[in-house]
């Protein structure tokens, strides 16, 4: 028996009338297009002087469209040149480190195991 004397039980509710009282979906295509405009052509940009256009689900730089200087142009290219290189060697670097810091790891367990076979060894003489 509930503790208040009902149980909940919410009113119906009533049925939806038409999703959509305009008549517009009953123009064709061509008209509809005409009338609201419906093409749309493909999205573009204008990001510090250099235009991009959303093709295939990239933005891709339109052609010609950079207007920055050149100079400015090679020495960022001459200064991304130089971080992949800088970026490559610290990656050997990390490699080279990580070879040394195995073996050393691997030469400290040898030494462990051989300490303890010369403590059990020097226990059973006792």
């Amino acid at each position: 028996m509930p503790l208040f004397g009902s149980t909940f039980s919410p009113k119906k509710t009533p049925p939806r009338k038409a999703a959509s009282l305009s008549n517009l979906h009953l123009l064709d295509r061509s008209t509809r297009e005409v009338e609201l405009g419906l093409e749309y052509g493909t999205p573009t940009m204008n990001l510090t002087g250099q235009s991009l256009k959303f093709e295939n689900g990239q933005w891709v730089a339109e052609i010609g469209s950079f207007t920055g200087d050149r100079r400015e142009m090679q020495r960022l290219r001459k200064r991304n040149q130089q971080l992949e290189e800088e970026n490559n060697l610290l990656r050997l670097k990390v490699d080279i480190l990580l070879d040394m810091l195995s073996e050393t790891t691997a030469e400290s367990h040898l030494m462990e195991k051989e300490l303890e076979e010369l403590k059990s060894h020097i226990r059973r003489r006792k």
